[in-house]
C-alpha cells in the first residue's frame, strides 16, 4: 500500500518542475533525496503514533485523540470533501488522459473513462479488503518492475542517447527560494505515505506491521525516485528534462524509438491504477471511524455482513469522486486545498512533544531522532504552508476557508450525536 498509493504518475511527469527550479544533476538528485528524507521523518511520527493506537482511521484518530476530536472532524471534513475524493479524481483523470493513447476518447468520453475506473476499483474494494489488497499488490509490482525497467534502460542505452542540439540550461547558483519550490514539487510525489495508518483493524499484527511498513515503503520509494531521475537525465540533457511535459514518454522515445511512448503511457495506465485503488480502500476507513463517534451519519459506519468491508462509506465515497469529476470541480478544490494536510502533518509531528510527557502513553514503536527529527518536521510544514500562502495568497485562503468551514458542523454534529461504542459495533 505504502509503495503502491505513493507511486502514481507524479514520478513521470514531476521530474521538469524540479529540474526547471534546480537545473543541475546534483540539484535534482539532493531535491528528491531531501524529499524522501522529509517524507521518511512522516513516516517516523505516523509509525510511533500507530503503535500507540492501531485503530481504523489512522491520522484521523491520532489528531483526534493528541488533539482534540475537533481537529480528526477537520481531517475527515477535508477528505471526504477535497483532499482524498479529489485526488481520486486527478488520478483517474490521469489515468483516462493516457488510456486516450489507445483508445480515442474525447473529453466526454475521458471523464467516463475515470468515473469507469473509480467505480471499478470502488467495486473490487466493496467486495473485500483481501481483493482489493491482491490488486493493489498486483498493480504495485508492475509499476516497481517498470521503474526498474527504465533505470535498466538508461544503462544500456548511455548518456544522451538523442537530441544533442538541445538548448542548455543556465547554470547559475540556485537561489533557496528556487530549491525550496522545487523540494515542495518533489514532496508533492511523495504524496499519500500516511493512508496505510487508516486500516489498522484490519491489519495482522498493526503494531509491528504498519510500523515496518512505513519505513521499508518510504525507503524504497526514495530509492526509486532517486534511481529513475538518475536515468533521466542519463539519457536526456539536462535542458530536455527541463522543459518537457511528459519526460518519461521522451525517455522512452530515446530509449525504445516510435514506440516508446505508447510502451509508456500503458505504464503510467498501470501505476495510476494502483494509486487510485490504494486511495479508495484507505479513505472509506476514516469515514467509518468518524460515524463510530458519531461525527457522520450513522448508516456509514455499517461493515458488510459478508465482505466485511465499510461498504456504504465505499459507496459514497465513489459518488462524490464521480460529481467532482463530471463537474471538473476537483481541480479548483483539491489545488486550493491539498497544501493545507501540512497543517495536519505539522501537528502531528508536534503532537508528540505533547504525547511523551501524557499519562498512559505507550507507543509499542518509538521513533529515532526525537525530538530533532520531530521539530524539524515541524518547521519544514511551517515552511510549506508559509510558501503557498506567499505564493498563492487568494487560493492559499479560499483553500483554508474550505477546511474551517467545518468547524460548524462539528459543533452541530457533536451536540446531536453520541459516539457509538466500539463494543456495540463489534456485537
Amino acid at each position: 500500500m505504502v509503495v503502491g498509493i505513493i507511486i502514481g504518475a507524479s514520478i513521470f511527469v514531476q521530474p521538469s518542475a524540479i529540474t526547471s527550479s534546480v537545473p543541475s544533476i546534483a540539484g535534482v538528485l539532493a531535491v528528491w533525496s531531501a524529499a524522501g528524507a522529509l517524507t521518511l521523518i512522516g513516516s517516523l511520527v505516523v509509525a510511533e503514533l500507530s503503535s500507540a493506537w492501531p485503530r481504523t482511521g489512522g491520522v484521523y484518530v491520532f489528531l483526534r485523540d493528541a488533539w482534540s476530536p475537533a481537529v480528526g472532524f477537520l481531517w475527515g471534513w477535508a477528505m471526504f470533501w477535497t483532499m482524498h475524493t479529489g485526488i481520486i479524481a486527478a488520478i483517474a483523470m490521469v489515468f483516462a488522459r493516457y488510456l486516450g493513447t489507445f483508445i480515442p476518447l474525447g473529453d466526454s468520453g475521458t471523464r467516463l473513462a475515470a468515473m469507469g475506473a473509480v467505480i471499478v476499483l470502488s467495486a473490487v474494494n466493496y467486495r473485500g479488503v483481501g481483493p482489493g489488497a491482491a490488486v493493489q499488490t498486483w498493480l504495485t509490482i508492475v509499476k516497481v518492475l517498470a521503474i526498474v525497467a527504465i533505470v535498466a534502460l538508461a544503462l544500456l542505452v548511455g548518456t544522451h542517447a538523442s537530441q544533442p542540439t538541445a538548448v542548455p540550461v543556465p547554470t547559475a547558483a540556485v537561489s533557496p527560494g528556487a530549491f525550496f519550490a522545487a523540494l515542495v514539487a518533489g514532496l508533492f510525489a511523495f504524496g499519500g505515505w500516511h493512508m496505510v495508518s487508516y486500516a489498522a483493524e484490519e491489519t495482522v499484527d498493526p503494531v509491528r506491521t504498519i510500523p515496518k511498513a512505513l519505513l521499508i515503503g518510504t525507503l524504497l520509494v526514495t530509492a526509486l525516485y532517486v534511481a529513475v531521475n538518475a536515468a533521466y537525465l542519463h539519457v536526456l540533457p539536462l535542458s530536455t528534462v527541463a522543459t518537457s511535459t511528459a519526460v518519461a514518454a521522451d525517455f522512452a522515445n530515446a530509449t525504445l524509438g516510435g514506440s516508446g511512448r505508447e510502451i509508456m503511457s500503458a505504464v503510467v495506465v498501470l501505476s495510476t491504477l494502483g494509486a487510485i485503488n490504494g486511495v479508495i480502500l484507505a479513505g472509506p476507513r476514516v469515514y467509518l471511524a468518524m460515524a463510530r463517534d458519531g461525527l457522520l451519519f450513522q448508516w456509514t459506519a455499517a461493515v458488510h455482513p459478508v465482505y466485511r468491508t465499510p461498504h456504504r462509506a465505499i459507496v459514497l465515497q465513489a459518488i462524490w469522486a464521480c460529481v467532482l469529476l463530471g463537474t471538473g470541480s476537483y481541480r479548483m478544490l483539491f489545488t486550493r486545498v491539498v497544501y493545507t494536510e501540512w497543517i495536519f502533518f505539522g501537528l502531528m509531528a508536534a503532537s508528540l512533544f505533547v504525547l511523551r510527557r501524557r499519562v498512559g502513553y505507550t507507543p509499542a514503536y518509538r521513533m529515532w531522532g526525537f525530538p530533532v527529527l520531530p521539530a524539524l518536521f515541524v518547521v519544514s510544514t511551517v515552511a510549506i504552508v508559509m510558501n503557498q500562502v506567499i505564493s498563492q495568497p487568494i487560493e492559499s485562503v479560499t483553500g483554508l476557508a474550505l477546511v474551517v468551514s467545518g468547524l460548524p458542523v462539528y459543533f452541530l454534529w457533536a451536540r446531536r450525536g453520541h459516539p457509538t461504542s466500539h463494543t456495540e459495533i463489534a456485537s
